[in-house]
């Protein structure tokens, strides 16, 4: 039996027309907000801040910034700026470890005959070039 794997999941639909719910949820919220910002302040004020809220739900709509939404742009703009930014570096001094003190007589039983060839090895092999 074979079955058919959806593919493109990750691409929102189209509802409205060739936007996506979101897009035109967006600039519709943008529409009104300019739309009753122009209705109820002063012409040129009202026409400031209606430009604004446009060129808003135009860059929520359709801005992409490092392939991300422009509103997860917005969303880390506004946490960096609310959120304190003071960070303090305490040095912390290390921790001692306990050292064990062996004995010759222990010293010698641990170590075996690879551990000896390696051993003189590395004292056979000394630079001489100084």
């Amino acid at each position: 039996m074979q079955f058919k794997v959806p593919q493109f999941i990750d691409i929102e639909d189209k509802v409205v027309g060739p936007l996506t719910f979101k897009q035109f949820a967006y600039l519709a919220g943008g529409a009104a907000l300019a739309y009753i910002s122009f209705k109820f302040l002063p012409a040129f004020i009202g026409f400031v801040i209606a430009i604004a809220f446009a060129v808003l739900a135009l860059a929520l709509a359709f801005y992409k910034y490092n392939e991300k939404p422009f509103i997860h742009v917005l969303e880390s703009f506004i946490k960096y700026y609310i959120n304190s930014r003071l960070y303090i570096w305490h040095k912390q001094e290390p921790m001692a470890t306990p050292t064990k003190k062996i004995s010759a007589v222990e010293a010698r039983a641990t170590l075996t005959e690879s551990k000896l060839k390696t051993l003189s090895w590395s004292l056979d092999v000394i630079d001489t070039k100084k």
